[in-house]
């Protein structure tokens, strides 16, 4: 897992800035990347496997508002974190 401040810093959009969308989702995004290393020695891990499950949805989610809000952000967010297209 790489340092929460570390994504802080790379996707803030002001100095003060912790809690925009493309934060939350880079955060979630640095989670769910290393559950998924996890599941791949732990196969039958179910209990983490619905919070991963869940962490998916709160990012498709918050994914969903950036792109209603602003496409320009969207894409900028998807394409830095190597999501999708």
């Amino acid at each position: 897992m790489t340092n929460k401040q570390e994504i802080i810093e790379k996707f803030r959009t002001h100095a003060n800035d912790t809690g925009s969308p493309e934060v939350q989702i880079a955060i979630l995004t640095d989670r769910i990347n290393m559950l998924t290393e996890h599941f791949k020695t732990h196969q039958k891990d179910h209990h983490s496997r619905r919070g991963l499950l869940k962490m998916v949805g709160a990012r498709k989610r918050l994914l969903e508002y950036v792109r209603n809000k602003d496409e320009k952000r969207y894409q900028s967010v998807i394409s830095s974190l190597g999501l999708r297209k």
